[in-house]
């Protein structure tokens, strides 16, 4: 019941979210997502407590602002590149580290990553994520893990391994 309740939440949520407020829009919205949530809610992993709601609102908050600010830094540096033949590239698969243990958190991370142009995550294990980089720099994963996700990591170690 507890997964019904937390995915009929998070469905309807998102039905308003995206549909607005209008009455008619919101009954729609909850049979919609009643329905859904009595489909699929065996399948998910997902319940929804007091933590789930500050990891929330730190992610609102915190990492949203810290992504767009990434992502609009990266596109200009991948439209410098494009527009400018000149510019240097040094491509090449690297091992970034990570602290972060949870696997939701890992793969937000890694998302995060092939969301910022000029990276890929390739794969990730235990303690690291592979990525494709546009133009490696550093010489140590230690020195990737500050170029590419260490902005990414302190919010989302907040978020995830607390």
């Amino acid at each position: 019941m507890k997964k019904y309740l937390s995915s009929f939440l998070v469905l309807f949520l998102l039905w308003v979210f995206v549909g607005g407020t209008n009455t008619a829009e919101l009954i729609l919205g909850g049979i919609v997502a009643a329905i859904l949530s009595y489909v699929i809610s065996d399948y998910l992993n997902i319940s929804i407590g007091t933590r789930s709601i500050t990891q929330l609102g730190i992610f609102i908050i915190m990492y949203i602002p810290v992504l767009t600010i990434e992502l609009i830094k990266a596109n200009l540096d991948v439209a410098k590149r494009v527009l400018d033949p000149n510019l240097p590239l040094n491509p090449g698969f690297v091992k970034v580290p990570t602290h972060i243990k949870n696997d939701l958190g890992k793969l937000t991370l890694a998302n995060s990553i092939t969301l910022t142009p000029g990276t890929l995550s390739i794969d990730a294990d235990e303690e690291n994520v592979y990525i494709h980089w546009i133009d490696v720099k550093g010489q140590s994963p230690e020195d990737y893990q500050t170029q590419v996700s260490s902005k990414f990591e302190k919010i989302l170690g907040r978020i995830f391994n607390d």
